[in-house]
């Protein structure tokens, strides 16, 4: 289309004295209308050829073209700003911020030491482009050098400069000299309050954040979303989620930005219900399920265990990228439907939407959980084979896992002895809770002890070397760690579960005997009577302690904390519905025989999620067949 109108136009300039002469606003327009590189070349030569383009207001539109537009030429756009005798600011501006938008940046700079060494005053336009270019690179020094050029010219009042130099500030690690900047602001508008929340929010400064947020004058939705933004990143999930409420009780209107936001602390919390309640207010208001927003309402159903949500919003999203994708896949995987994940990837394959490193990891975790040990070797080999992806380390890590898990110890330490790179505490781990599973002593040791040189810091590295020597009943060894531990600071995370109702998460610690719901210690009294009743058997090695009475022993397995969470659901709902419990840790062995006994006792679904996979439990049967 664009074609044929600008034809229209060029073919009578062979003729200038013909009805329709052109001038140089009409050239600039067409050029403008552009789809290919070659028409702009043609209209400038045009432009060139009856002297339209001598001035440097013509010359700097036309580069404007080349620099800026998806069918121009940084190049060309060069070569005309060399061949003006004198260009203007905005023919420098203009070619400075076209290499920032072709990812250029450090170029944009030079080119700037080219504008100031010809005599050209630099205007607020530059220094929001060059601030830009800092920013990206990142380069905070040279940030600093223009701040001080832009106060010489008394351009630092400017709000679009000021804001620029408060992110690049902010974004260094700078947060004093942004806050300076603020202070001496007369003029603050909304932009200039939200870059500087945004800076608390980089540098994770929760206190000065909130009382900023608290004294803004006016708040827009880029206040609200960089507040629950931050709790999201910080991991403060019921914080993101209650700010979310307040907002709407304000009158503020969420876009998608807010929404990712909260379905992540959603999903993190397993909140159903919650999310849920987001998924109509996205309907209701009618907000289209791009790519983003469609994996992340995919991923809050998937981290619920609703599995049937996340089915309907990856069908419902209009525009399915690769992410689209490998988040239902990975939903699949973690809630234990590995071959509904595998056959997710072959239909992914016969549409020819092309797989990435994150697929192939989705893939080879669903073959991992679900004990598909040859389905995952040749998805393995098919990687780098078939598609040319080179496996990294977190692929190497899901064959550890993956032979593991299958108590193919000698082909796992073959991947960590042969792979191209040093195995990271991810795979030792995987490697280390294998073999507690299994109770293969000798390579749990092993493992273990590497993986304390590896994390020291890391209380789980610890905790499982602990439980290696506990199951063995090598209590000397139990105490080595634990002094280790003590030495060195580190302190054990203590099992929480947590259950929402009524759209409210409700925690219970492991070993909590003071909640104040009586009932709670009453159901599990009953719990223990019908679990008795139903032939359970108390795993007391799970007791990882050196104590001799049984009954101690069975009254510390009681009180784990999701039975805690589950008694209170029990409770709390109505028969035969669905109790959801998401767990910080991995499910013991004694949990898990309890949960199948409880799900057909009490003829409910119960659903747990734990640090590596969901547990499905229902009439009896877990969806990992004991597998995990």
């Amino acid at each position: 289309m664009a074609s044929t109108v600008i034809n229209s136009y060029a073919l009578p300039a062979k003729n200038l004295s013909n009805k329709r002469k052109q001038t140089p606003n009409t050239n600039l327009s067409l050029l403008h209308l552009c789809t290919h590189l070659n028409e702009a070349k043609q209209i400038h030569a045009l432009m060139i050829k009856t002297s339209q383009i001598s001035d440097s207001y013509s010359a700097g539109r036309v580069a404007e073209f080349y620099a800026i537009s998806d069918h121009g030429s940084l190049e060309c756009a060069e070569k005309i700003l060399n061949s003006v005798q004198e260009p203007s600011s905005f023919l420098w501006n203009t070619v400075i911020r076209g290499n920032i938008m072709k990812q250029n940046p450090r170029n944009s700079i030079l080119l700037y030491d080219q504008m100031i060494s010809r005599s050209v005053e630099p205007d607020h336009f530059t220094f929001t482009f060059l601030l830009k270019a800092c920013t990206e690179l990142p380069a905070p020094d040279v940030g600093k050098q223009l701040h001080s050029q832009i106060s010489k010219l008394g351009l630092e009042s400017n709000s679009y400069v000021r804001n620029k130099l408060i992110h690049l500030y902010s974004i260094s690690g700078s947060i004093a000299d942004a806050r300076k900047l603020f202070d001496k602001s007369t003029d603050l508008d909304i932009v200039t309050w939200n870059s500087m929340l945004e800076a608390y929010a980089d540098c994770k400064d929760r206190e000065s954040l909130h009382k900023l947020f608290e004294e803004m004058p006016y708040k827009d939705v880029v206040s609200w979303n960089t507040v629950i933004g931050f709790y999201v990143q910080v991991g403060e999930f019921k914080e993101a989620v209650e700010m979310f409420r307040r907002m709407q009780e304000e009158g503020q209107l969420a876009n998608r930005v807010t929404l990712i936001s909260v379905l992540s602390a959603v999903a993190h919390l397993g909140a159903l219900a919650q999310g849920s309640w987001l998924h109509s207010y996205i309907d209701k208001n009618r907000v289209k399920l791009d790519e983003n927003l469609g994996s992340a309402l995919i991923n809050m159903y998937a981290k619920c265990g609703c599995l049937d949500g996340a089915i309907q919003a990856f069908e419902n999203t209009s525009k399915k990228s690769v992410d689209t994708w490998n988040s239902m896949i990975s939903g699949f995987a973690a809630n234990g439907q590995s071959l509904k994940a595998i056959r997710l990837f072959s239909r992914m394959e016969s549409l020819r939407v092309q797989p990435n490193a994150i697929t192939f990891s989705c893939v080879l975790n669903a073959c991992s959980h679900g004990g598909l040990v040859e389905e995952g070797v040749k998805y393995f080999r098919k990687m780098s084979e078939i598609y040319k992806i080179k496996p990294d380390i977190a692929h190497y890590g899901c064959m550890v896992d993956l032979f593991s898990r299958a108590a193919l110890f000698d082909r796992a330490e073959d991947i960590i002895r042969t792979m191209p790179m040093k195995p990271d505490k991810v795979m030792w781990k995987a490697l280390l809770g294998a073999c507690r599973n299994h109770r293969n002593f000798e390579v749990g040791e092993r493992a273990g002890l590497k993986l304390i040189e590896l994390a020291p810091e890391d209380h789980a590295s610890y905790v499982l070397l602990s439980n290696i020597y506990a199951i063995a009943e090598k209590w000397e060894g139990v105490h080595r760690v634990r002094k280790m531990m003590w030495e060195r600071g580190i302190k054990k995370i203590p099992g929480c579960s947590s259950i929402e109702l009524d759209g409210v998460v409700h925690e219970f610690i492991v070993g909590d005997i003071t909640h104040s719901g009586k009932e709670i210690y009453e159901m599990l009294d009953e719990m223990g009577e019908k679990l008795n009743l139903a032939g359970y058997k108390p795993d007391t090695e799970q007791v990882l302690l050196d104590i001799e009475d049984e009954e101690v022993k069975k009254n510390s397995l009681s009180h784990h904390s999701e039975k805690l969470a589950i008694a209170f659901g029990f409770i709390s709902t109505s028969p035969k519905s669905t109790i959801r419990v998401v767990k910080n840790l991995r499910v013991c062995s004694d949990c898990h025989s309890v949960m199948k006994h409880l799900s057909k006792i009490y003829e409910r679904e119960i659903i747990i999620r734990d640090s590596n996979r969901f547990h499905h439990f229902s009439d009896g049967i877990c969806s990992c067949m004991d597998y995990w």
